[in-house]
């Protein structure tokens, strides 16, 4: 049942029947399926899920307000024209562009939420990557322009996975060891998340290179060459 549901969900997206946001509802009206079916649908299932969804989305909401504002006032101070030049004053090939501002991103990660990274670089960096081409590395295919959103989009994402393993901030790591059994420090946690923090690197790197792994599949569902 459960995985029925996640099919559901990315289907009614990747067929253009719902929009994300109404593919949540839909998402939402099939967990109460599953969850009747399991004889588990009750007032306080639904009481309990309710508050835990109210205090996750106010959450969010403050940080998008704070991260909002930072941004605003960051970039009407000049901020964003001064980190653009700055990047660009490196001199580096598009592609070195490209992966310092993976490595800022990782930086970032270790301290900030990765709804605040979203807002403070995404309008500082996509402009720059726009402006640059990508005509590929090691001889293999390049982006076209009008792919670079989409291609830095899903690069972001991925990196922003390793933010939730890079110690001290990564999300999934308190969250491992809030059902860890006691015994299982801290420390442990950290140094046992360093391989899967090279995977997500490897990931990363990956997606760079070979860019059809991002555009293969949205360029099959909704056209293009």
């Amino acid at each position: 049942m459960p995985i029925l549901l996640i099919l559901l969900v990315l289907g009614v997206i990747f067929m253009g029947i719902a929009t994300p946001v109404e593919a949540a509802g839909i998402g939402t009206f099939g967990a109460f399926i599953v969850c009747a079916a399991h004889r588990r649908l009750t007032w306080d299932t639904i009481r309990e899920a309710s508050v835990a969804t109210l205090k996750a989305t106010a959450m969010v909401m403050w940080i998008f307000f704070g991260a909002t504002m930072f941004v605003g006032f960051f970039i009407l101070k000049g901020g964003q024209n001064f980190v653009a030049e700055s990047i660009l004053g490196t001199g580096l090939a598009p592609y070195g562009v490209l992966v310092l501002m993976m490595i800022i991103l990782f930086v970032l990660g270790m301290f900030l939420d990765w709804v605040g990274i979203l807002l403070l670089t995404v309008p500082i960096f996509l402009p720059i990557l726009k402006s640059l081409e990508f005509g590929g590395t090691f001889g293999l295919a390049g982006v076209a322009p009008e792919d670079v959103p989409l291609w830095y989009g899903v690069i972001f994402m991925v990196n922003m996975q390793m933010a939730f393993l890079s110690p001290p901030f990564g999300y999934s790591l308190f969250y491992l060891k809030s059902v860890a059994p006691p015994e299982i420090s801290m420390a442990t946690i950290f140094r046992s998340a360093v391989p899967f923090l090279c995977l997500q690197a490897v990931g990363v790197a990956l997606c760079i290179v070979f860019p059809s792994i991002v555009l293969w599949l949205p360029k099959v569902m909704y056209g293009g060459n």
